[in-house]
Order: C-alpha cells, then sequence, then structure tokens
C-alpha cells in the first residue's frame, strides 16, 4: 500500500533518512505498540510513537490526572485534572496524528487480563512504576515471544531495558533482579523525580521501538542502559542470561 500524498508530507523529515524511507515508514504504519502506563515515561513515549506514524497502539492506565503529575506527564495540562489518563491520553495523540488508531484501556493489568489486553501487540513499551508490573508484563512477554522495551526512573537516574523474545538468546528482568525488589525504589512520591530525565528515558525507550521494528543497527537487547542525567553519563551493562531463568524454560 502507498503513502498517501498527506502522508508523505507528514513524515517527510524521517521518510529522507536511509534507514527508514517509504518501505521503512510502511512498517512503522503497520506495527502494533502497547504502552503500559500513560504517565513520566508514557507521555513521551505516547507523543512520539504518534508522531513516528506507530499504526496501532494501545494505552493502558488505571489512574486519574493529578497535579503532581504535571511537571513531567508532558501530555497533560491543568484542565485535564482529575480526568482519565489513558483515555485523555488517546484523545491528544489521535490530535498529534489522526492517522493512526488508538485503543485505551481504563484499568490495572493484572495476571488475569494482560493476555485479552496484549497479545494483539507486538511490542510492549512499560512505563509502570512498579516491581510487580515490571514482572508481570516481562513474564508474559517471554510466553508470548513479544518484545518488550522496559525503562525505569527515580531522582536523576534511568535505565533502560530491551528484550527481545523471539530470539532464544535474549535474557530478561528476571536475569537481572533474581527476586522481586522493594515496591518503594521507583516511587516518586518517596524519593522525588525531575522531569527532563522523564524525557530522556522515555525517548530512548521510543528509539528502541524504531530500531526493533526497523531492523536497524544494535539492539539494546543483552544489555542495561543506565543514565545519569546530572554527570551525562551513559553505561551500557551486559546482560547475562541465567540458567535457572524462567526465560531459559520457554
Amino acid at each position: 500500500m502507498k503513502l498517501t500524498k498527506k502522508q508523505i508530507k507528514r513524515y517527510s523529515r524521517q521518510l529522507i533518512l536511509k534507514k527508514i524511507g517509504p518501505i521503512g515508514q510502511q512498517k512503522l504504519l503497520n506495527s502494533k505498540v502497547l504502552v503500559i502506563g500513560a504517565g513520566g515515561l508514557g507521555s513521551p513515549v505516547l507523543i512520539y510513537l504518534a508522531g513516528l506514524g506507530i499504526g496501532n497502539i494501545g494505552i493502558i492506565d488505571h489512574d486519574k490526572v493529578d497535579l503532581s503529575n504535571l511537571h513531567r506527564q508532558i501530555l497533560f495540562e491543568t484542565k485535564d485534572l482529575k480526568k482519565s489518563k489513558s483515555k485523555t491520553a488517546s484523545i491528544k495523540i489521535k490530535k498529534i496524528n489522526p492517522d493512526i488508531k488508538v485503543k485505551f484501556f481504563q484499568t490495572k493489568i493484572t495476571r488475569k487480563n494482560i493476555k485479552k489486553i496484549a497479545n494483539s501487540y507486538d511490542i510492549l513499551v512499560d512505563g509502570s512504576d512498579n516491581f510487580n508490573t515490571k514482572f508481570l508484563v516481562n513474564d508474559f512477554c517471554i510466553k508470548n515471544k513479544k518484545i518488550l522495551i522496559t525503562g525505569a526512573i527515580s531522582k536523576f537516574d534511568g535505565q533502560v531495558f530491551t528484550f527481545n523474545f523471539k530470539k532464544k538468546n535474549s535474557p530478561c528482568l528476571r536475569c537481572f533482579f533474581q527476586t522481586i525488589p522493594s515496591t518503594n525504589l521507583l516511587n516518586c512520591e518517596f524519593d522525588g523525580i525531575i522531569g527532563s530525565t522523564a524525557g530522556i528515558v522515555g525517548s530512548i525507550q521510543v528509539n528502541e521501538v524504531i530500531k526493533e521494528i526497523l531492523n536497524i543497527d544494535k539492539s539494546l537487547c543483552g544489555n542495561l542502559l543506565v543514565i545519569n542525567t546530572l554527570d551525562l553519563v551513559f553505561r551500557k551493562v551486559k546482560l547475562n542470561k541465567r540458567k535457572e531463568c524462567l526465560c531459559n524454560k520457554q
């Protein structure tokens, strides 16, 4: 299917990139990405996915917009207070790009609903703020051979993991954390967070989505990217697949 004149104009600045071009743009338009959490990470992720032309975007978030969210959750405005994050986010990114299809799920992701919600998506982008959700999503992606891009932020620091479970050699979150860490580790209510860190980490997650869809350049898969935004230090840490891990049993 050829791009329309409007699409050629809309995506012109990325179409001229040799690693994207018309064929790559069609792949982006045909892709399906589920974003888990429409908060500090989910906001920049959703904005850039919509702008890129990711054809089918899912948003899952049970929460409502709070005043304390607005310094970092850039999809929302003061007039959005007390509104559903997932529904509001879906309306806003459709305004950015009417080409795309958006579905929102105003619920918590659980063991009971994850397959029904996530099964039709190729890539899951995790912007959740708790490890229970991160491990639930990790385990689902292992069992269903999905691509998972996980982000985490706290204070001035961030981390990004990419796991491609279509590949047999991909490690998983359980290879790094053998037990689920304390629920307070990612809680910005206690530790604080600067908004720009969320923007940087969310943008890197989107960059990983592009690379996985288009199969270009070197994936982060098999590594943890550690980011310190104060010192502007980016470190890659090699992840080894543990023999006794869940990802080795599928």
